[in-house]
């Protein structure tokens, strides 16, 4: 191996380094927000409408006086009926019919499995509410006054439970001669249905905008760790686009949003809404339906708005017009995503952030999943993969481990070669290419394996890091969250001191290694004693020391990653040392060549 080729791996390395030590000591930082902030409030337009921030109700408007409600307060504030589901439990608030309570029954906070249920929507004047708001707008003659928005008192019509197979209504009388109502439908996953109708007997054409909105008070408690999108989701004509929370303050200031909008006409194919690391609360107009897609920003609210405009419609005198859209509302599931994509929601699984290797993550994930439903372990199907991707690679890595263990073989040549050539390296390298050139040996073999594992290495981690499936599933013994660090321990002895150790996210949990990080440096150690050493002695002292750096690197890493590198490790050092002795040389972990045979061609080879 010349030195250009380890240059080229040493420079990945050290940048691998930098890259993983700049986010541990300089996470990003949170930013701070007041959710308390009170609405403004904004003129009626006419045309294509405009719609106000999601304001709060009256009874309920936060000030920067006010303490945060709350939770069971909140809730108690209007009157509500119950969505229940094998997978959700909630309510709606008949006050502005809005769905703002929702936990996920099949997701709890922590391990513990008394611990609360993760809760996805919030009631307005608690920290950081969030919920999803439907209505009309109004153009012509007609007033906000005259249509349903945030604040409208909505009367119970149909059922007193929202559950699959068990729709309710929701009714209100504009008292002008329109008739508004609202039915809501749940399958048993996380997809509603919101069919919005409206009866016009008012002796007048009416012209009026279906809209819905999903609308977060304050920015919310993010990881804010670059692997992973949280904010805005916007599937756009077949496009998809992301918006950071911290990027929103900086689009456009539109004075008729009376905001900072990114606003944008969608002709089909298009959804929009927030996603978080593993959930998601998006609205979905029709495939085939034409819409207005905007990404808003309230500063003197602190309000985060997405909102899909439908087209407006005209109804004449003694009709009525109805439109239905739906809204996922749940946990970023690979299997129901995909589902929800096979009944027509364009590009759905997108919504998973797969990052720059998605043409990889993508049948990553597919594989992986596949595996778990034969194995039913992700653990054990992570290992499974590792097997299946060095089979795919080794015939690429066969011809590799024969390039490499004759570049071992050469080594002690190439170390007199060097003493010889002393500072000139234009000899050193003229001899070197001379010697490649005689023992049919090409230096660069050995390193395209290892530049392969760089893009499957991030893109699962991506996946690791960003699948729901990963998160709380367990391994074996202490590995209950493959998502998180292995739990245990060095600085306590694994648990036999009664000490705390330090909690991940603080600087020196990176210190606090566990039984899965240390095998992962034995493993690359002894992988590393099958290389042939670099002639430099700084890079050789750099290679010698890189295990045991990435040994306290990883040691934060999820277990799950940790688990394919150190699987990764153990089967190319069986590959390798197989293929090597297939090829004559019998190394020991020490890098010890012990065929005389091969040691004799090396001498005489020296002699001439």
């Amino acid at each position: 191996m010349d030195d250009q080729n380890k240059n080229l791996i040493l420079a990945t390395a050290l940048s691998f380094l930098v890259i993983l030590g700049w986010f541990f000591i300089f996470p990003p930082e949170d930013v701070a927000v007041d959710p308390n902030a009170s609405s403004p409030s904004v003129a009626q337009t006419d045309g294509s409408a405009v719609l106000p921030p999601a304001t709060t109700a009256p009874t309920s408007i936060a000030t920067p006086a006010m303490v945060a409600e709350t939770r069971a307060t909140a809730l108690a504030e209007n009157t509500r009926l119950k969505i229940e589901t094998p997978r959700l439990n909630g309510s709606i608030s008949l006050t502005g019919g809005r769905l703002d309570d929702l936990s996920l029954t099949t997701y709890r906070e922590t391990l513990d499995a008394e611990s609360d249920n993760v809760t996805l929507l919030s009631p307005v004047g608690t920290d950081n509410a969030y919920y999803a708001l439907y209505g009309w707008a109004p153009s012509g003659t007609l007033t906000y006054e005259q249509v349903p928005g945030a604040n409208t008192q909505w009367t119970l019509a149909q059922g007193d439970t929202l559950a699959p197979n068990a729709p309710v209504t929701l009714t209100w009388d504009n008292g002008a001669g329109l008739l508004f109502s609202r039915t809501f439908t749940v399958d048993e996953n996380f997809m509603f249905t919101v069919t919005q109708k409206v009866e016009n007997a008012s002796g007048t054409a009416q012209r009026i905008q279906p809209y819905g909105i999903v609308a977060r008070h304050g920015e919310p408690e993010i990881e804010g760790f670059f692997i992973a999108h949280e904010g805005v989701v916007v599937m756009a004509d077949g496009v998809l686009s992301e918006i950071d929370y911290d990027d929103m303050p900086e689009l456009p200031n539109v004075a008729r949003e009376a905001a900072n909008a990114e606003v944008s006409e969608v002709g089909a194919n298009g959804w929009i809404g927030f996603a978080d690391k593993y959930w998601m609360t998006t609205l979905i107009p029709d495939g085939a339906t034409p819409f207005t897609s905007v990404v808003k920003y309230v500063p003197s609210a602190d309000i985060y708005q997405t909102e899909a405009r439908l087209q407006p419609v005209d109804i004449a005198a003694g009709a009525s017009a109805e439109v239905t859209t739906r809204l996922f509302a749940g946990a970023k599931e690979w299997e129901e995503i995909k589902s929800y994509e096979a009944n027509g929601v364009y590009n759905f699984i997108d919504s998973i952030d797969w990052g720059w290797f998605f043409f990889l993550t993508k049948p990553i994930f597919a594989v992986l999943h596949w595996l778990n439903t034969i194995i039913g372990n992700m653990g054990w199907s992570i290992i499974a993969l590792t097997l299946l991707i060095k089979a795919l690679l080794f015939p690429l890595a066969y011809k590799s481990y024969v390039s490499m263990a004759k570049m071992k073989e050469l080594q002690p040549r190439m170390e007199k070669i060097k003493e010889k050539a002393g500072d000139d390296r234009q000899k050193l390298q003229q001899e070197m290419m001379e010697l490649y050139k005689k023992e049919k040996v090409n230096p660069a073999a050995g390193c395209l394996p290892i530049l392969l594992q760089i893009p499957i290495f991030f893109s699962l981690y991506k996946v690791i890091f960003n699948t729901i499936e990963l998160r709380h599933a367990p391994w074996i013994g202490w590995i209950r969250d493959l998502s998180a660090p292995d739990p245990s321990s060095i600085l306590n002895l694994f648990g036999a001191l009664p000490y705390a150790t330090p909690e991940p996210g603080s600087i020196f949990f990176i210190f606090s290694l566990g039984v899965l990080p240390i095998i992962l440096g034995v493993s690359m150690w002894l992988q590393q004693k099958l290389n042939p050493a670099p002639t430099d002695a700084t890079q050789a002292m750099i290679f010698a020391w890189m295990p045991w750096v990435f040994m306290f690197m990883l040691g934060s890493f999820a277990s799950g990653l940790v688990i394919y590198w150190i699987a990764n490790n153990i089967i190319t050092f069986i590959q390798q040392y197989s293929i090597m002795r297939s090829q004559g040389y019998k190394p020991d972990i020490f890098g010890n060549i012990k065929s005389g045979f091969q040691r004799k061609k090396a001498t005489e080879g020296d002699k001439k």
